[in-house]
């Protein structure tokens, strides 16, 4: 397949998915919206990649390319392509789907539970998971989830943790791609978000997650990606 993947900030790239997409042989392409770099045309992918950044999808005064790009995925799912959206991926996907994006009540930082819905233990998508599993979060805002979606996922301290809509849209507002070092990037740039608050861990506590996180969060990602694509 010809994957195109969007890419918001120079800190928070594909991590686990470039290299599944290496794996099965796929082709990759990326658009690096931060650098002001042209979106590809419909026609130049079959599925489309929707990473994270810090900023909100409603910050088009300071991000103007938001704009074209909420237009590329709006166009995106009417040409009956595939997508996977990763956190800011997982709001622009609901936004395009015309559910509202708002700031949650709580904020999540760290690794956190989350609990698959009635309907999530029931799609064929999630199946072969764990009812509740531990997975990585850096997020703040949230979405209602869109008409006609699958509820998938919820935590304690967000309602819309993962939708997927039509067989072939997925939202997830976690980070299943994370890798030490993509986890030590955001650190790297973010730190300043570890505040006191009910979800959100300090950074000693983030780096302290045993290895075999990875292993499963990656190993659920990549179950996913052959599902969606």
């Amino acid at each position: 397949m010809r994957l195109h993947a969007l890419q918001h900030v120079p800190f928070e790239g594909l991590g686990h998915i470039e290299h599944w997409i290496v794996e099965q042989g796929h082709r990759l392409t990326v658009t690096h919206l931060y650098d002001g770099e042209e979106l590809p045309q419909l026609d130049w992918f079959d599925g489309l990649v929707i990473m994270g950044g810090p900023m909100n999808i409603y910050e088009d005064a300071h991000y103007p390319w938001l704009k074209t790009e909420k237009i590329l995925i709006r166009q995106s799912i009417d040409a009956g392509k595939s997508a996977i959206g990763i956190c800011l991926g997982a709001q622009l996907l609901a936004d395009a789907l015309g559910s509202p994006v708002f700031a949650g009540k709580e904020k999540e930082i760290g690794w956190l539970p989350i609990t698959l819905t009635e309907n999530g233990r029931k799609s064929y998508l999630l199946d072969g998971l764990p009812h509740q599993t531990t997975v990585f979060h850096w997020h703040g805002d949230t979405f209602d989830i869109p008409e006609g979606a699958v509820h998938l996922a919820e935590s304690e301290g967000c309602h819309s943790q993962a939708f997927l809509f039509d067989n072939r849209i997925l939202g997830l507002q976690f980070h299943l791609e994370s890798t030490p070092e993509t986890i030590r990037a955001i650190l790297d740039h973010c730190r300043h978000e570890l505040v006191p608050g009910r979800y959100i861990q300090t950074e000693e506590q983030i780096n302290a997650a045993p290895n075999d996180h990875f292993v499963k969060i990656n190993t659920m990602l990549e179950m996913l990606l052959k599902r969606v694509f």
